[in-house]
């Protein structure tokens, strides 16, 4: 996922984290206290993310899915009620789930997460139902 996130000087920055839905509104993902992304969401919790498969070939069929959300960190007191979704195994030789005791401290890492409140899809510009001629996004309500 491209995690959206404004810095101190108020530009765009763009990074990309591992991410873990759960269902369609809530994305978790993981990143260090110092991460400039994670400092800049404990600042302004307004992120944008793009989620799409990067090995599309140029004319292929892409797909996207466009959020806009609200993010923090989530509470130590949270986290096992969370750590069934944020750290299972997401990738078929991953054997083991994400071990959540690295989510505490004294450990590095912290659990984030984004409440989605719009959702917006990719529309080729050849869509035979939506398309324009030229690529765009369209909210959608779910």
């Amino acid at each position: 996922m491209s995690l959206g996130t404004v810095d101190p000087d108020g530009r765009a920055r763009v990074s990309p984290v591992y991410y873990a839905p759960d269902g369609y509104d809530v994305v978790y993902w993981m990143s260090g206290l110092e991460a400039q992304h994670s400092q800049n969401v404990l600042r302004q919790p307004e992120v944008s993310m793009a989620i799409f498969d990067s090995t599309v070939p140029i004319g292929g069929d892409v797909r996207a899915v466009y959020l806009k959300a609200t993010a923090g960190r989530v509470p130590d007191d949270e986290l096992a009620a969370c750590a069934p979704v944020a750290c299972r195994a997401r990738f078929p030789e991953q054997r083991q789930p994400f071990p959540v005791e690295w989510l505490y401290p004294p450990e590095r890492l912290r659990l984030w997460r984004a409440r989605v409140t719009e959702h917006s899809v990719h529309i080729r510009g050849s869509d035979p139902v939506y398309g324009t001629g030229i690529d765009s996004r369209r909210v959608i309500a779910l």
